[in-house]
C-alpha cells in the first residue's frame, strides 16, 4: 500500500501550498462564523476555477473531517457538531477586530473573511489627525537610524521648543500614537504624541542604541482580580468578563506603557470607596508600582 504524504504545515507562510492554506483558513473561518460554506464563496473571493475550490474543501476535509458536512439539498457545506478550528485566524479576538476594523473605515468588506455582519455601533470618539510627512520622517528615522530635530509643543512647557530626538518604536496608549525616542536634551528615552510634533527634519547625532532603552524592553506582568468588596455574583460576572482563571487574569505589558495601562482600567491607585467603580483591583500592585517611574511623556 501506498503511504500518504504528511499534510503540509498549513499554518506556514513558508509552504509552497501558502496560496491554498489561505484558502482552507478561509473555509475554517466562514465555518466557524457563518456555519456555512460552498464553493461560490471561494471562487469569488480568491478568483479560483471551480474544480479548485472543490479541492480545497476536499483538503480541509482530509484536516478536519468531522468539521463539515454537505447537505445535498441545499447544495452547501454546513459546520459539523463537533467543529473545531483548524487555524488561530478563527478565534473570537479575530472576528470581532475585524468586524471593528471594517466598521471604522480601515479594513474594507472585501478584504476581510467575514461574509454575513450583524449590525455594528461603535462610541463615537474625537478623530486624532497626524500629519503624514512626520510620519514618514520618523519611519525613515527608525529605518536608517538616525535622529531628527523636532519642533514640539508640550504640555509642561508654553512655547514650543526645539529638540533632537532619536526614535525607535511607535506606541499606542488606547486613544493616541506616540513615538519612543531618545531625548537628546533631556538624555533619556521618553514619550513624544506624534501630533505634536510641528516640524521636523533629519539631522545626523547619533543616539544610544534603542536596547539601551531598558523600559520599553523590561515586560511587566499585571495580575488582575475582581474587587474583594464586591458580592459573590458580580464577582462571578467579572471573572468571565475579562476571561479569568480561578479568578485572576494576567497582563503583560512593556514597563514604558504602564502608566497608560492603569490609567484605562482605572488602577493609578487604590480606591477604598465604590467598589462597582472599580470592578478590578490590582493583585500584585506592590510588584508593579516598583515598575513604575515617573512618567517620561513630554
Amino acid at each position: 500500500m501506498t503511504k500518504k504524504p504528511p499534510l503540509p504545515d498549513v499554518g506556514s507562510k513558508t509552504s509552497s501550498l501558502w496560496s491554498q492554506d489561505r484558502r482552507l483558513e478561509f473555509i475554517d473561518f466562514r465555518l466557524r462564523w457563518d456555519g456555512r460554506i460552498n464553493r461560490s464563496d471561494i471562487t469569488a473571493f480568491f478568483g479560483i476555477s471551480v474544480p479548485q475550490a472543490s479541492l480545497d474543501i476536499a483538503k480541509y476535509l482530509e484536516l478536519a473531517p468531522e468539521n463539515l458536512s454537505y447537505d445535498r439539498s441545499a447544495r452547501i457545506y454546513l459546520a459539523g457538531p463537533k467543529f473545531k478550528p483548524v487555524f488561530a485566524s478563527s478565534h473570537s479576538s479575530q472576528y470581532l477586530n475585524e468586524l471593528l476594523a471594517i466598521q471604522a473605515g480601515v479594513l474594507e468588506q472585501t478584504a476581510s473573511f467575514i461574509g454575513w455582519q450583524p449590525p455594528v455601533a461603535i462610541v463615537p470618539t474625537p478623530g486624532r489627525v497626524l500629519n503624514a510627512e512626520t510620519l514618514t520622517a520618523l519611519l525613515s528615522a527608525m529605518r536608517e537610524q538616525h535622529s531628527v530635530k523636532v519642533l514640539y509643543q508640550s504640555m509642561t512647557q508654553v512655547a514650543s521648543q526645539t529638540r533632537v530626538i532619536s526614535p525607535h518604536a511607535f506606541a499606542h496608549d488606547g486613544y493616541r500614537w506616540h513615538v519612543r525616542a531618545y531625548c537628546h536634551l533631556r538624555k533619556q528615552f521618553r514619550d513624544f504624541v506624534i501630533a505634536r510634533i510641528l516640524t521636523i527634519e533629519p539631522v545626523e547625532d547619533v543616539a544610544p542604541a534603542h536596547q539601551e532603552d531598558s523600559e520599553w524592553h523590561t515586560m511587566v506582568e499585571l495580575v488582575l482580580e475582581p474587587n474583594p468588596k464586591l458580592p459573590t455574583s458580580h464577582r462571578q460576572a467579572i471573572e468571565l468578563d475579562y476571561g479569568m482563571t480561578q479568578g485572576q487574569a494576567r497582563i503583560v505589558c512593556r514597563q514604558a506603557l504602564l502608566f497608560y495601562i492603569l490609567e484605562h482600567l482605572g488602577l493609578n491607585q487604590e480606591s477604598d470607596q465604590w467598589p462597582e467603580a472599580h470592578q478590578i483591583v490590582l493583585k500584585n500592585r506592590m510588584v508593579v508600582e516598583s515598575y513604575l517611574q515617573t512618567r517620561k511623556l513630554v
